[in-house]
């Protein structure tokens, strides 16, 4: 028997609901979970596809989610729209703020979405993904846990702290659009790993001792790194400012302090922009986009690729073709529904 299996986008949609549903998670919660985890998927992001089902139940299990967490939305000031998660998953509030994000951004020219109180596992550019979809530049940030040492340091100060960009192009399907983790490599991937029993490669973790190391378990008890030294270790900071202390919630350290040592999902707060190119440009808004198009192109003409054309083609080929999983992460989530 092959150690792979394939599954439609439908049936990783409906495993991952089914599995979130069946250990009590609302269902509006777990569609909009299930969604952005069949997103991830379909893309081939594995440390952010049905794996995470296995992290969300854990999660739930912990105690520590409101699994049917009801977001309120306030607007404090014209460009600023706030969703309270309550304790909840951070997908459900997206939702219920993206609308007025939109309007905002296309009254103001800018308008800012803070999520407060969520749980918070995904990649970001789902979110970017869905401003863009409406003509709109996005980005957005998050905190995590305080895995990620500072350049020099050896010790949990900043979490991945993911930052993510997306901007539309009118005449494609989809978007310029980038999503990195400001450590050197995801969380998820170094779990992944750990799973696989697989050493990681020099440059992602230190062990606890604070030295350099390629084995995944190690690396979990001990410090992740920063990508590019202190470059990355700067943008880290700022993002602990800017969807941290900004935003009055929780920097990583201070979530991690909150999780207990219970393994549960990060709870924090989330940030993102929207920018509406008609609103800056007016009559220039043609010529902007072709500059911004004469950009894409002199990349691309020389060989270099865009940020996730890599994504966007297993897209396709997930959308064909299904997706390959390893079967013994689908039975885990079967198990689940036991």
């Amino acid at each position: 028997m092959s150690d792979r299996i394939n599954l439609s986008l439908d049936q990783v949609y409906d495993l991952a609901l089914r599995a979130l549903t069946h250990n009590g998670m609302a269902e509006d919660h777990a569609q909009a979970i299930a969604d952005v985890i069949t997103q991830g998927q379909r893309d081939e992001c594995h440390s952010h596809g049905l794996y995470r089902v296995l992290v969300c139940v854990r999660s739930l299990r912990s105690g520590k989610i409101a699994p049917a967490a009801r977001p309120t939305l306030t607007q404090p000031a014209p460009s600023i729209v706030k969703v309270d998660a309550h304790q909840g998953y951070s997908q459900l509030a997206f939702q219920t703020g993206l609308p007025a994000l939109v309007e905002q951004a296309r009254k103001q020219g800018v308008a800012a979405l803070v999520i407060r109180n969520c749980f918070h596992f995904s990649a970001l550019w789902p979110e970017v993904e869905a401003i863009a979809r409406h003509g709109l530049v996005g980005m957005a940030m998050t905190p995590s846990h305080a895995w990620v040492a500072p350049e020099g340091g050896s010790k949990g100060v900043f979490g991945t702290n993911p930052l993510a960009f997306a901007w539309p192009r009118p005449n494609r399907e989809e978007p310029f659009v980038f999503d990195f983790a400001t450590s050197a490599i995801a969380r998820g991937d170094i779990e992944l790993h750990a799973r696989q029993q697989q050493p990681i490669p020099l440059g992602w973790a230190l062990d606890a001792e604070g030295a350099p190391t390629t084995d995944a378990h190690a690396a979990l008890a001990g410090a992740m790194q920063t990508f590019g030294g202190h470059k990355g270790s700067a943008l880290a900071a700022m993002i602990e400012l800017l969807a941290g202390a900004l935003i009055g919630d929780m920097t990583s350290a201070e979530s991690l302090a909150f999780d207990d040592g219970v393994g549960a999902t990060p709870c924090h707060g989330e940030l993102l922009l929207a920018f509406d190119p008609q609103r800056f440009l007016g009559d220039d808004f043609e010529q902007s986009q072709q500059r911004a198009e004469q950009l894409f192109a002199a990349i691309t003409d020389q060989g270099a690729r865009l940020p996730s054309q890599r994504r966007f083609a297993a897209r396709q080929r997930s959308k064909r073709e299904g997706v390959w999983l390893s079967r013994s992460l689908v039975q885990d989530i079967k198990d689940l529904l036991a």
